[in-house]
């Protein structure tokens, strides 16, 4: 019996060290990392680490013990939630929707500002301990009000369920400021990667309805704001480079809209899509949008492929505004409040945010955008995360901090 065991123990032990084997190799072969993130080695490590979850996950998921974002997920989550006697953390519920209240313990004559921040994580990932740090500085910093919205996510659930959840999480807020001492004349939404998108998508949905305190702001971090285009320069410039690649973007994008992930390569061509929606969006997706600058590391305009009626057919929910709000409609957009867009050089959707910055001005829409020469998607979680922070986490803060204090 005892020799029985010692041979499954070892053979558990040789199984773990091949998927850390294959995780690494893996990432050696396929990662990209940029010189010009400034730290490409604690960029690789950071790479090499995700990978491992990622693989370890889709063992579980194989095995039939949980999902891959489910462990991702869950080993996220262990780490200790960092504590600041500035400020006063409160876990709530608005309904049924878990929010994290942060507020400012120093007095103030006046209300204060109010920030609902919605977490990245392409709806598999993030909660609202990955972004605690985040808020946690963000509320010290910029004396704000901060409500994390602890939105349902896939791939249990599915689109709208998120969008859903975070406009309902909004609206509840911008019912009772008084409650939180909330100047209404101040709040503003705030999100990066797909909560930036939803972000917008929240003003966007709520720029007409009337009995509610107007946003005077949206602040959007790498974020997300479209799923018909996937060839533009970021697109071919980043597809590998950690923290999100092109597979696991498109990963995401098949859990949250329940598409098939056979259709990878055709919408990657654009074949998912008919000449005269292209035509149609053209004027706001084409590259020539993009400054010249944007394509020096490489790019070769590719041209949709021809139409997959089928893949049409199952993907088109990516035409719906609260799936790629970048191409809602001019008399939405040129409604909305002011904005701050924080690009990163290194992110796979790095041209979302150029697109959505000339849209927003073409319209007459006030933008304040700082692009980070040296950051790449997710950089933002990296704050205060010990020997893997990077500098560039913190200028972000700082940049978005000046922003809502100059509001």
């Amino acid at each position: 019996m005892v020799f029985l065991a010692l041979i499954l123990l070892a053979a558990a032990c040789v199984f773990s060290l091949g998927v850390v084997l294959w995780a690494v190799c893996s990432h050696f072969y396929t990662a990209d990392i940029p010189a010009g993130t400034g730290h490409p080695v604690k960029l690789r490590l950071l790479g090499c680490l995700f990978q491992l979850l990622v693989t370890w996950g889709a063992v579980f998921e194989k095995l039939r013990i949980c999902s891959l974002p489910q462990f991702v997920s869950f080993v996220h989550d262990l780490q200790p939630l960092k504590k600041d006697p500035e400020v006063t953390v409160k876990d709530l519920r608005f309904g049924t929707i878990p929010v994290k209240l942060y507020q400012p313990k120093a007095p103030s004559c006046t209300p204060r500002p109010g920030v609902v921040f919605y977490h990245g994580g392409g709806v598999v990932l993030g909660s609202l301990k990955t972004h605690h740090r985040v808020c946690l500085r963000l509320s010290k910093d910029s004396g704000s009000v901060v409500v994390a919205v602890g939105y349902r996510k896939s791939p249990k659930y599915k689109f709208p369920v998120m969008v859903r959840d975070c406009i309902v999480a909004t609206i509840h807020f911008l019912q009772s400021l008084d409650a939180y001492g909330v100047d209404p004349a101040r709040v503003v939404v705030c999100g990066d990667s797909v909560g930036g998108g939803v972000a917008t998508i929240i003003c966007q949905t709520l720029v007409s309805c009337r009995g509610l305190p107007r946003i005077r702001a949206q602040i959007m971090i790498y974020a997300a704001l479209q799923g018909l285009d996937f060839q533009s320069p970021s697109y071919q410039q980043n597809k590998n480079v950690p923290l999100l690649t092109w597979t696991f973007a498109f990963y995401c994008l098949c859990c949250y809209l329940d598409i098939n992930p056979s259709w990878q390569s055709t919408m990657k061509k654009g074949a998912h899509l008919p000449p005269e929606v292209w035509e149609k969006y053209k004027k706001w997706l084409d590259s020539e949008n993009i400054p010249e600058r944007f394509k020096k590391r490489g790019y070769h305009p590719v041209a949709p492929a021809p139409l997959d009626e089928a893949a049409f057919l199952e993907t088109n929910v990516l035409l719906h505004p609260a799936c790629s709000p970048l191409i809602a409609g001019d008399d939405v957009v040129s409604q909305l409040p002011e904005a701050c867009i924080v690009s990163c050089e290194y992110d796979l959707l790095r041209d979302h945010s150029l697109l959505y910055k000339k849209r927003l001005e073409d319209l007459g829409v006030r933008v304040t955008w700082h692009h980070m020469e040296d950051g790449f998607h997710g950089v933002l979680n990296t704050l205060d995360f010990g020997c893997l922070h990077f500098p560039c986490s913190a200028r972000i803060l700082n940049v978005i901090t000046h922003f809502i204090k100059g509001l």
